[in-house]
């Protein structure tokens, strides 16, 4: 069993929130609370998530963890 670690990152808009659902719905878990900054080059704020999976499979840095 292997333990994988993601962090999600978006512009504070709803896609943030579609993307961190959708890792849920595929069997990610939550690890830690959510960070927010301000980007002022972008002039937005920007959100991050991380999530964490355990998975049947052992790890390689080829693995393409978001469709994992």
């Amino acid at each position: 069993m292997t333990t994988l670690y993601r962090c999600i990152t978006e512009d504070d808009t709803g896609q943030f929130c579609h993307r961190v659902s959708e890792a849920l719905s595929k069997g990610w878990s939550l690890h830690g609370s959510p960070s927010m900054a301000h980007d002022p080059a972008k002039g937005v704020m920007r959100m991050a998530q991380a999530v964490t999976k355990q998975v049947m499979a052992e790890y390689h840095p080829d693995m393409k963890l978001g469709q994992q």
